[in-house]
């Protein structure tokens, strides 16, 4: 984790930890983070049990801005990394946005419950995925 939050000598302030598994959904959300505000850095992990584990392993001011998690992922779903993020004292107070294709309101009432800053249905068209981008934003 060190190596990744070095930055020009000192630790990066802002960066967002992005659980997806799919490779063009990762490709043009880490593009459009890029077009929007080059200064932050992503780092992608496609499952939920590996979010996990890196973040146990995190240690104070190692935490992220933001996490944003996919709902459907392998080994864990969003709502159930949310809930095992509960008893990580270090993310507490890091706002965790989920990111689905579904717009179920099962799935957000769930996620909600179990933490989630907010829910958001992938969008369909680049200028919306750009102000859901700067939405995300918004919370670093």
């Amino acid at each position: 984790m060190n190596d990744f939050l070095k930055h020009g000598g000192g630790i990066r302030k802002k960066w967002i930890l992005i659980g997806e598994d799919d490779m063009d959904d990762k490709e043009i959300l880490e593009e459009t983070f890029k077009e929007i505000d080059p200064s932050v850095a992503i780092r992608f992990i496609p499952g939920g049990k590996e979010i996990i584990s890196f973040l146990e392993s995190a240690k104070e001011g190692e935490e992220p801005s933001l996490i944003v998690l996919d709902y459907n992922m392998p080994e864990l779903n969003g709502a159930e990394i949310l809930q095992k993020l509960q008893s990580i004292s270090l993310v507490e107070k890091v706002p965790k946005l989920i990111w689905s294709t579904s717009g179920a309101s099962l799935y957000k009432s769930k996620c909600m419950r179990m933490g989630a800053t907010g829910y958001l249905v992938k969008p369909s068209s680049v200028e919306e995925l750009e102000e859901m981008t700067r939405y995300m934003l918004s919370f670093c």
